[in-house]
This record gives C-alpha cells, sequence and structure tokens, in this order.
C-alpha cells in the first residue's frame, strides 16, 4: 500500500510539473511573437484589387498570409494569397473540376 501512495505522489507532481511547463512555453511563445501581423499598418491603405464581379466565399489567414477563395463571374474558382505584413499578392491558384 505503501509503494502505490508513493506512486500517486510521483504521479500527481508530474502532472503538475508538465501543466506548468505547458503554461511556460505558450506564454514564452505568445510573448516573442510581439503585436499580431493583422494590424492597421499591415497594409497601409492599400487596397487589393480582384477580378470586377468576383464573390470572395471564403478566407483564411496564417500568422503572415491571407488566402481568399475567390468564385469569379465566368464560373472558375481561384484561390488568392495575400502576405498580411505589406498587403502584397504574393500568387494565385486557378481551381479547375475534373472532366
Amino acid at each position: 500500500m505503501r509503494g502505490l501512495k508513493i506512486l500517486v505522489v510521483i504521479m500527481g507532481i508530474m502532472l503538475i510539473v508538465g501543466f506548468t511547463g505547458l503554461v511556460a512555453v505558450v506564454a514564452v511563445r505568445m510573448s516573442r511573437s510581439g503585436s499580431s501581423p493583422i494590424t492597421a499598418r499591415a497594409f497601409n491603405g492599400s487596397a487589393i484589387d480582384i477580378a470586377r464581379g468576383a464573390r470572395i466565399e471564403a478566407m483564411a489567414a496564417g500568422t503572415d498570409r491571407l488566402v481568399l477563395a475567390l468564385a469569379l463571374p465566368e464560373g472558375g474558382r481561384q484561390l488568392l494569397i495575400i502576405d498580411l505584413t505589406t498587403g502584397a499578392r504574393l500568387g494565385t491558384i486557378e481551381l479547375h473540376t475534373p472532366p
């Protein structure tokens, strides 16, 4: 019975130390990232040009990228990739349906 008590205490200590370590790692990573890349200074008033008549169907943001899913007026689809720190268009990916 004594061995079981010792094992439970050791496992409890390991849980507390592990949780504390996890909180410390998250705190350090959040402090390193600084401010969020999505700020007013990121685009500085610049516009993002999309095709006339295109609709934004979805968007996803990463740490430094924005991906816009566009429905084009001709019926096609396109992914537009934008750099969040500069507002520059990094590229486009045309999406085609298989025949």
